[in-house]
């Protein structure tokens, strides 16, 4: 009788938080399809579809992080019973946090492992099938740049790049410099190498990703190092749209602003995080700007580049903030008239300062507010979408983004400005990474219709990529190790809820 083959073991990575959490878990899937291991497809969570490992890649940054994922855990814990030789891992960034007290109260976890040392859950899952015990490690400084790694990149034609890691900002709200350490910056040759490798793949947009991405020269003290990587990557051959997140009012300087302007494939968008109207409040938040400076910034942009699109996170019932602070949020919010805001009630993260500090505001009081916030930046949204009407837009075409395409015979995508698009499907072949002009004719607060089929399509290098993808072609790499992004323009808002969105 032949010898049976075994089957390789699979896995999948749940992944909590935040765009850096997300460009992380790229990185597991590809160190553990390198190992062997290949993605579990979605099943019918029977014991028989369950995933030989799940990884939880984990958020610190909410008041209820650790409950919910000991919630997670524990549905998984008869699977595992149910399922011998099943492992589960724990990583990031509460996993750095609760290192001592993850295995004691999920005593079937089989791996913990933080922020820094993600290149080792491969070894550490085979360490621990080969003891049988739990294996904890978690390194306090960054062994390899995670961009080093191999990563399974879920998009043909869109990527992650990562710029810097870590934070030097001590806001009282956030844990993520404890978390992730120090900001500490890539080399600018071994970047612009990644994005032509990602471009000779297929890829025709990039994000450019880091905790505070504009902060980036901070190691070598050139304060425009930023604006030079942005112009760099404007000499690609090939690279369509670059993009970047998440920049920080104190470090966004002129010269950023005349090479987005200057640029041809830096986009017309930006995304600067207010978080509060209030110098009172920016002051107890330990944030280096004040009301002036922020709006001077949006004005500049605005007179640099008059169709930017420019979004913002926004925290509101931060410890002590009177009626007067937020009537001076809103006075902002107003004044910017952002695209988007990302709104967000503040919670109570444990190991930050904020936790700790008088004048807690009342969960009524804030919800109140908050009310109040949404409802006025929804009416800005749409008006400043219903600006868009009438003006012929090349969008992206995207995968995933629009829900109800299939019902409505529509595609969707991203313009150039980043908001989002759904268009009537032409009869031609139209790919995700293919480019098409549309004309606007109808504007919601979060996204704008064209109810006419393209006026053109141009088919990409994007979109053989795709199709080869699909085809399992000659490199399509669907199943493989690539490079990385999972979705096109900036990270979807809703996980950021959960997670660092907020710097």
């Amino acid at each position: 009788m032949p010898e049976e083959v075994a089957q390789p073991r699979t896995y999948e990575v749940r992944t909590f938080g935040c765009q850096m959490n997300v460009h992380d878990s790229e990185r597991m899937s590809g160190l553990l399809e390198q190992a062997g291991y290949v993605r579990a497809e979605p099943g019918s969570g029977t014991t028989d579809t369950t995933p030989d490992v799940v990884v939880f890649n984990t958020c610190a940054v909410r008041e209820n992080a650790d409950n919910r994922l000991y919630g997670n855990l524990g549905q998984l814990a008869p699977k595992k019973a149910a399922k011998p030789g099943m492992q589960i891992a724990v990583g990031g960034c509460l996993a750095q946090k609760d290192r001592d007290t993850i295995v004691s109260r999920a005593p079937y976890v089989d791996v913990v492992f933080g922020t820094h040392n993600v290149g080792k859950l491969p070894v550490l899952l085979e360490r621990a099938r080969v003891a049988r015990e739990a294996q904890v490690e978690i390194a306090e400084s960054l062994e390899a740049f995670p961009s080093t790694l191999p990563t399974r990149r879920e998009s043909p034609y869109a990527a992650w790049v990562s710029v810097s890691v870590g934070c030097n900002n001590t806001c009282t709200f956030c844990i993520v410099p404890a978390l992730r350490g120090k900001e500490k910056d890539r080399r600018s040759g071994d970047i612009l190498a990644e994005v032509e490798a990602l471009v000779a793949e297929g890829v025709s947009e990039i994000t450019l990703l880091g905790q505070n991405v504009n902060a980036y020269g901070s190691d070598i003290g050139d304060r425009q190092a930023f604006g030079k990587l942005l112009r760099a990557c404007g000499r690609i051959e090939g690279l369509e749209r670059v993009r970047f997140t998440s920049p920080h009012p104190r470090d966004f300087t002129d010269d950023v602003i005349e090479a987005m302007a200057e640029t041809p494939n830096v986009m017309p968008q930006l995304h600067m995080p207010l978080q509060s109207g209030s110098d009172t409040v920016l002051r107890a938040m330990r944030r280096s700007y004040r009301q002036e400076r922020y709006l001077g910034i949006i004005e500049k942009v605005r007179d640099a580049i008059p169709d930017a699109a420019i979004t913002t996170d926004i925290i509101v019932g931060f410890p002590g903030e009177t009626e007067a602070d937020f009537e001076q949020t809103l006075h902002v919010v107003r004044e910017a008239r952002f695209t988007q805001a990302f709104t967000f009630q503040y919670s109570k993260r444990p190991g930050t300062p904020a936790a700790q500090m008088p004048g807690q505001v009342p969960k009524a009081v804030v919800q109140e507010r908050y009310e109040r916030l949404v409802a006025l930046q929804e009416d800005i949204s749409w008006a400043e979408n219903k600006k868009q009407v009438g003006r012929v837009l090349e969008v992206m075409v995207a995968e995933g983004e629009g829900r109800k395409d299939g019902a409505t015979r529509r595609l969707s995508g991203r313009a150039p400005d980043n908001r989002l698009v759904h268009f009537a499907r032409p009869e031609e072949t139209v790919r995700p990474g293919d480019m098409a002009t549309v004309e606007i004719t109808y504007a919601a607060p979060h996204h704008l219709l064209a109810e006419a089929p393209p006026r053109a399509v141009r088919r990409t290098r994007s979109g053989d990529a795709w199709a080869a993808r699909q085809e399992g072609g000659p490199g399509a790499g669907g199943k493989g190790v690539l490079l990385g992004l999972p979705k096109v323009g900036v990270p979807d808002p809703l996980p950021a809820a959960e997670g660092c969105a907020a710097h």
